[in-house]
């Protein structure tokens, strides 16, 4: 009798685990393949194209880039250590899993994959050896194969807000993160410019005003190559011309996210609160002027943890990406997008 019962509790107990480890692997690895899978990339349909500008070549391959913003990955000063596990490694799985999956040319990180801005929670407040943790625990989270560039834009947690910069902490992400404030990255005839919001203050401090003159830079190469500027030089050219897509961390000047309505925007009482200009969105002006001397189809940003949808002067798009992190948002999400030279698919 003793023996049986042995045998019976030996035999609830193996099925028990059994069942425990079985639940531990759907929910924390198996769920991610089930639920991404159902995500696509945009049907390359030129009617449903969101910029046409000029009928597409025949043989052109399209890129295809994925968005991230604002993981947040958190520090030693904030939150608990199983608030980190637990965060970074959905967020782990969530990426690695789409990448898997979805096989993008490119990621970008609006830090927070371009991953777009506030890539740390404390990057700000680090000292160069919690710096230099945060930089080992990002590339370890947001991995990529040899075949997938990833590019990242600084947010305000990485380096500060506009009056907390100084020259050292600037320079610290611009060399651990390769991420300099202004940079164009161009791929089959798609030009992506990725720009320190936090360097457009406009009041000629060291960062903003090396961060205007490369704005220029760029806008002078992309006219060379649109045939519009005169005395250009081979350093100049571009191979072809092509309206450029803007990466920063601050969403354009708006009131609010009141005009919003995507399935990830703001809650009610959020989105009803007025955005302070240079702290939850670009000023005005700066707006303005990156729009009048860059003329891009597409804007890509992040900060505001929310998603949103706007078109600005009839033919540009702006996409602000909900934060990646469950620790900001309940419905994280990225934003997959389709590029030719000539049309936008997302």
């Amino acid at each position: 009798m003793y023996i049986l019962r042995k045998r019976f509790y030996n035999n609830y107990l193996f099925i028990f685990v059994l069942a425990f480890l079985f639940v531990l692997f759907f929910c924390e690895y198996f769920i991610y393949y089930i639920v991404l899978i159902q995500c696509n990339w945009p049907s390359l349909d030129p009617h449903k194209a969101v910029s046409f500008v000029d009928s597409p070549k025949l043989d052109e391959h399209p890129v295809r880039a994925m968005f991230i913003s604002d993981t947040h990955l958190l520090g030693p000063k904030r939150g608990h250590w199983f608030d980190k596990l637990r965060r970074e490694w959905q967020m782990y799985r969530a990426f690695q899993t789409s990448v898997t999956i979805h096989k993008p040319d490119i990621i970008f990180i609006l830090v927070s994959t371009t991953i777009i801005g506030d890539i740390f929670d404390e990057g700000d407040w680090s000292n160069d050896e919690e710096f230099d943790n945060y930089v080992s625990r990002f590339h370890s989270l947001f991995s990529v194969s040899n075949g997938i560039r990833l590019y990242t834009v600084a947010g305000n947690h990485d380096i500060g807000f506009h009056y907390a910069i100084t020259p050292y902490s600037n320079q610290r992400f611009v060399n651990k993160m390769k991420a300099p404030s202004v940079r164009r990255i161009s791929i089959n005839g798609n030009h992506f410019i990725l720009i320190n919001s936090m360097a457009l203050e406009g009041d000629g401090c060291f960062l903003c005003k090396s961060t205007e003159i490369a704005i220029n830079k760029v806008a002078e190469h992309l006219k060379c190559a649109k045939g519009i500027r005169n005395n250009c030089t081979k350093s100049d050219e571009l191979s072809i011309y092509s309206r450029p897509i803007l990466l920063q961390h601050y969403p354009l000047y708006r009131i609010s996210d009141e005009m919003c309505n995507e399935l990830d925007e703001a809650p009610h009482e959020i989105k009803r609160l007025q955005f302070r200009e240079r702290w939850e969105c670009l000023s005005k002006e700066a707006s303005e002027q990156l729009l009048d001397i860059l003329n891009p189809r597409l804007v890509v940003d992040g900060h505001t943890h929310y998603g949103c949808r706007r078109i600005h002067r009839d033919d540009i798009l702006e996409f602000t990406i909900p934060s990646f992190s469950w620790r900001n948002i309940n419905n994280p999400s990225f934003l997959l997008v389709s590029f030719l030279i000539y049309q936008i698919f997302c």
